[in-house]
Order: structure tokens, then sequence, then C-alpha cells
């Protein structure tokens, strides 16, 4: 009977999972952006099932970091020459930054990239891990580590769209989540490129639309994804000439 109930409960959670399996496969664009001339970041958006949901895991950058301390991101950063590629960065850094062995990572895929304050192409490397993961943060990098339903990033309770213009003089919103954590007594900040890909990562899962404005297309979200970034790239890549 305890065998039975077992696999009563884990079908529901299996079947989560492959349907969310299923839906960022389309969206997997591969190699298809990593001949754009900058300098390489990746992040990995590590997925969980608990408590019968959805659920994203993040950090909080230690406060003795130069750049953004103190500020909510995924696992990640650069490139370095031993990675074969976006998904060899995501989980290195997420090796070092949390302990998250890489081989407990099941990748699915990489999304639409995004560029950086300091320029860098940050590509998003989706994948699942287990629940039970238990996070050793390294205090050099990372001072806090937590998981956040998913869904927040289409239905959150808190939330505000901050009017930004990128150094390239590209205006966008830029989307800010407050995410009240009761296992940790504490309000995260979720901002930034972090939430961008938190919602589109959201988007691309739930297939449905957010509670808030978004700048996609979203009857064609893969094409629309895409065309926003190429846009970004090449207001960028614009600015760079008119520099020269």
């Amino acid at each position: 009977l305890a065998v039975s109930r077992r696999s009563f409960l884990f079908a529901p959670r299996k079947r989560m999972k492959d349907k969310a399996k299923l839906r960022l496969r389309e969206f997997d664009v591969g190699d298809k952006f990593s001949h754009l001339p900058l300098p390489k970041a990746s992040v990995l958006l590590p997925l969980m099932v608990r408590a019968g949901k959805l659920h994203l895991l993040l950090t909080v950058r230690s406060m003795q970091l130069r750049r953004s301390p103190g500020e909510v991101c995924f696992p990640g950063g650069k490139s370095e020459a031993i990675d074969k590629d976006e998904i060899d960065t995501a989980l290195r850094e997420a090796k070092e930054e949390v302990g998250l062995q890489p081989e407990k990572v099941e990748v699915i895929c990489r999304l639409v990239p995004g560029i950086d304050r300091m320029n860098h192409l940050v590509t998003p490397v989706v994948g699942f891990i287990e629940d039970t993961f238990q996070a050793t943060p390294n205090p050099d990098e990372v001072s806090n580590v937590f998981v956040m339903p998913l869904e927040y990033f289409v239905k959150p309770l808190n939330y505000k769209a901050l009017p930004y213009k990128t150094s390239s003089g590209y205006s966008s919103w830029m989307h800010c989540f407050m995410y009240d954590d009761h296992e940790h007594k504490m309000s995260f900040k979720i901002w930034g490129l972090t939430a961008h890909f938190a919602v589109f990562l959201a988007l691309v899962v739930f297939g449905k639309r957010p509670t808030f404005e978004v700048d996609y297309d979203l009857d064609n979200l893969i094409s629309s994804s895409e065309n926003n970034f190429m846009n970004l790239y090449a207001s960028l890549y614009e600015r760079k000439k008119s520099n020269l």
C-alpha cells in the first residue's frame, strides 16, 4: 500500500515536470545567440517541484561583493576559458556559489539572453533540481538562498514597474517584485535582469497572461522575445558605433 501511495503522490509531480519541460523545450534557443560579439555570462534558473507547485531557487549576493551587493540574483557569472558553452558556465558557477553538483541538475534549455549593465550577454539556462537540495552558500559570494513559487512571477502580491533607460538610450519598464518569505521571515526584492528572466520563465511554463503589463506579444511569445532582444542588442551596437 505504501508503494502505491507513494507512486500516487509522485504522479502529479512528474506530470507537472513533464509539462513544464515540453513547454520549455519549445523555447530552447540553443547556441543561436552565442556568436554575438559581447563578453559572455550565464545564470542557472533552478526549478523544483515543492508542495505540488513549481518553485525557483534564488540567491542573495554577499555584501562584500563590489558589484550589486545584497541584490537577489540567480547562481551564475562570467564565462571562463574552461567552459565549453553557456550551460557549462551556469553549472560551474552554481557549484561554486551554492554547492549544487552539476550532475544533480537536469538541464532543459537555454532561453533568450539578456544584456546586463556591464554589457555582458547573459544566457539563462533552465534546469530541474531535487526539492531536497540543501544549499551550502559560499559566503564570499552568497549571503542567502531562498525558494519561491514560480507563479509569483505572473500573479504577484506585491509588484511595481519602474521606468528605466539602458546605457544605449533604450527606454523600457523594469519589473520589481517584493516577496515575503515566511521560511526566512524576510522580504526579498527581485528586479532588473533577474526579474526579467523569472517573468519570461513563468510566461513560458504557465502560458497565461500575467496580472501586469509585459512588453511581449503573448500570442507570439517566441518571436516577440527574440525581436525584443535583437532590438536591445541593435541599440547597444548603434551606440558602440557612434562612440567610435
